[in-house]
């Protein structure tokens, strides 16, 4: 079966066991991810609907692509810019095309139940209380000045 898919602004056709590289993405090598934006689902010959169809691919790698030099010239001006660009890109192993997709994700143990809070606690008890925000200090009074220092001033 294969199908094509969408990532990166880019179409692929991929199958089951194929490896193609495609902008970054998140995650380290080893990940599972699911590809679920597809486009088109065929086996053989025939076309197959895509609603919940989605590609299930492992990360290889996470490399940079070659180096693509970019050179700027005006002649007769003395104006020359050499720069250099490493585009990142993914690589993926496509490990299956159909409806179910198989992640490797943790499973977490459940709680005992006796960690649970006592339900005739009241819940602010069990909250930790915020201290009550301070006050900014009184500003003082500006003295009004005597006639004496204003005729001082005035002279």
């Amino acid at each position: 079966m294969f199908a094509i898919v969408r990532t990166g602004g880019k179409q692929y056709r991929v199958a089951a066991g194929d490896k193609i590289a495609v902008e970054k993405l998140a995650g380290e090598a080893g990940d599972v991810i699911a590809l679920n934006d597809v486009l088109l689902a065929g086996d053989g010959g025939e076309v197959k609907d895509v609603a919940g169809v989605t590609v299930s691919a492992e990360i290889i790698a996470q490399a940079k692509a070659d180096k693509v030099v970019v050179f700027k010239k005006r002649r007769r001006h003395n104006y020359r810019r050499k720069m250099g660009h490493r585009q990142q890109h993914t690589i993926l192993r496509i490990l299956g095309v159909g409806e179910e997709v198989k992640k490797a994700a943790p499973k977490k143990a459940a709680a005992p139940v006796d960690a649970e809070p006592a339900a005739d606690a009241p819940a602010a008890e069990a909250a930790p209380k915020k201290a009550p925000a301070k006050k900014a200090a009184p500003k003082k009074a500006v003295a009004a000045k005597s006639e004496a220092d204003q005729s001082a001033d005035n002279a």
